[in-house]
């Protein structure tokens, strides 16, 4: 049977939920998270909540499937409180002491910095064997508690809630854990833009920003082809003779398509092409236009790339809600 694994964030911890089926839908999530997670966040099942995929944007339930949402597994969805529900004390959730901090900061000619490569958060099933062996390279396990999964009545046995409480401490401008660049702020980027921005050698503004596209091309599960077993590194060929780029990609949820990215810069704009292919012939055609000057700085031939990146979580809302879920739920339907 098919499941769909999706990470689900309160006051600022992170669980992960299982529904079971074809097509979950949203309304089958508000009822797991309402008699199962709130009550292990010690709130009551009667809390009002909402739900959004980027803390702002409400999610109306109206018993529709989670794909046609644009959801698919592997995704973090936010759940909303009201203001008046007060943040419960970490202390009375039953839990494993906390372990030491799992943002360490590593010199970046460390074999652990060449091989770390935070990619998809968005990840494949888990039985994908490339999927799982890419988010297993470039994710070390991070320090994390667990408890055993809870059930409640009309919740099926097979779901699972593991708790992953997050470690506070911060060490320099990217950190270790997985992060998604929807989720940087306060001068933070993912340590796998860190180490793809070294790797790929930018000598443009336009560079840099097609390696943080490439990156949330990842983040979303599609596999670039010409990359395997090289998750730290840009593709071979990305960069073509005249300023194109030129990027392929597979989607393990998204059997027999292909997705082909091409940019070409124009003055301060990157215009990118998406193409979907399936069978051999296009089904889907998406163009988005990125002025680059809005997320790379004058900084872009610094060393940090926490000082060449910015607007980060705009980028990716932008190009992930303009371009990569209608790809996917093209090739889904």
């Amino acid at each position: 049977m098919k499941s769909m694994k999706l990470r689900v964030r309160i006051n600022k911890q992170t669980s992960r939920v299982k529904l079971e089926g074809e097509e979950p839908t949203l309304t089958e999530l508000n009822v797991q998270i309402r008699e199962i997670l709130l009550p292990s966040h010690g709130l009551s099942p009667d809390t009002e909540f909402t739900l959004s995929l980027n803390g702002a944007d409400v999610l109306s339930d109206s018993g529709q499937t989670l794909s046609s949402c644009g959801i698919v597994s592997g995704d973090l969805v936010c759940v909303i409180l009201p203001p008046s529900v007060a943040v419960p004390s970490t202390a009375s959730t039953p839990c494993a002491a906390p372990a030491p901090s799992a943002r360490q900061a590593v010199p970046s000619g460390s074999p652990a910095s060449s091989a770390a490569f935070a990619a998809s958060a968005r990840q494949a099933p888990s039985n994908s064997s490339s999927s799982t062996g890419l988010y297993q390279a470039v994710h070390p396990p991070a320090k994390r508690s667990s408890e055993a999964s809870s059930t409640s009545k009309g919740a099926e046995p097979q779901q699972e809630v593991v708790r992953e409480e997050e470690q506070e401490g911060e060490a320099g401008r990217w950190v270790w854990e997985p992060m998604l660049c929807g989720e940087a702020e306060g001068g933070k980027v993912p340590h796998s833009l860190e180490v793809l921005y070294h790797q790929a050698q930018s000598s443009s503004t336009c560079d840099a920003l097609m390696v943080a596209v490439h990156l949330l091309m990842v983040e979303t599960g599609f596999l670039c082809q010409g990359s395997e077993g090289r998750p730290g590194e840009m593709p071979a060929g990305w960069r073509a003779p005249g300023g194109l780029y030129r990027l392929q990609y597979a989607h393990p949820l998204c059997d027999d398509s292909l997705a082909m990215v091409l940019a070409v810069p124009m003055g301060p704009v990157l215009v990118i092409n998406a193409t979907l292919k399936m069978n051999q012939q296009v089904e889907t055609v998406r163009k988005l236009s990125l002025k680059h000057s809005t997320y790379v700085t004058d900084q872009w031939t610094g060393d940090s790339a926490a000082a060449v990146y910015t607007e980060l979580r705009k980028l990716s809302r932008v190009f992930k809600d303009q371009l990569v879920y209608p790809l996917i739920a093209s090739a889904r339907e």
